[in-house]
């Protein structure tokens, strides 16, 4: 029996234009909102990233984020 869905945390959430549109993109794609898209991708994560993408990913992100704050 499928879990109930049910939105139980609100937080507010800073994101990039990119990070937005992309997001905003995959949840019409996967027919979802926001809150929705952004519940399955952390439900998910482990079995949505690439572990060793991700660490990569993730260094060269915190190594351009100063830059990106300017």
């Amino acid at each position: 029996m499928p879990k109930r869905f049910r939105l139980t945390r609100r937080f507010p959430v800073a994101m990039t234009e990119d990070g937005y549109r992309k997001l905003k993109r995959f949840a019409a794609d996967a027919g979802l909102d926001e809150g929705e898209a952004l519940s399955f991708l952390f439900e998910n994560f482990d079995s949505v990233t690439d572990e060793e993408n991700l660490t990569t990913r993730l260094r060269q992100f915190n190594a351009e984020l100063d830059d990106r704050k300017r």
